[in-house]
């Protein structure tokens, strides 16, 4: 028995054998037509899932344009003034990553209430819990809280297990 029937519990289906299993094994040109007709049918199904694919991207792919103040570096980049505080962090982003704006300008987070360190990340401390709920998993039972974390909206909160919460932030549940 091969390694594979043994782990797999059926014979290997390699290109030398794709034909049905308890079929006569085929030998000579008869095999050597057989695999080129399967090989034909694989290419045939692989071009169409390529063009599923291509026609799938071209729907949900959009030209990005950026008038006011953009400076363009390439074809792909754009470099943006950023505040000073912001200075550690490199002006150039990729033209994949960057959004247009759509929403409340009220809802911006000014820079100087997130302290920002050397490694360019900061601590969220969570404010408040806004919601308890426990999940059902098979044979347990398992709490979680809704957290709104500081500079985050109400919209943004998370939910995350409470026995967690309690470890980190006891003050926050009581």
């Amino acid at each position: 028995m091969a390694p594979f029937e043994a782990l797999y519990g059926r014979r290997c289906r390699s290109p030398i054998g794709w034909f049905e299993i308890g079929e006569a094994e085929l030998i000579g040109p008869d095999l050597v037509r057989q695999a080129m007709e399967k090989v034909k049918i694989i290419k045939e199904r692989l071009k169409t899932t390529k063009s599923h694919k291509i026609s799938y991207s071209d729907v949900r792919r959009r030209d990005l344009e950026f008038k006011e103040d953009d400076w363009r570096i390439g074809e792909v980049a754009y470099k943006h003034e950023l505040q000073p505080e912001m200075s550690l962090v490199n002006p150039v982003f990729h033209v994949s990553i960057l959004k247009k704006l759509v929403g409340d300008p009220l809802a911006i987070v000014p820079v100087e209430t997130i302290e920002v360190n050397e490694e360019l990340s900061y601590e969220e401390i969570p404010v408040s819990i806004i919601d308890r709920q426990v999940r059902k998993l098979r044979n347990i039972e398992i709490a979680f809280v809704k957290v709104l974390w500081r500079n985050q909206q109400v919209e943004e909160a998370t939910w995350e297990a409470e026995e967690e919460m309690k470890k980190q932030y006891p003050y926050l549940i009581e």
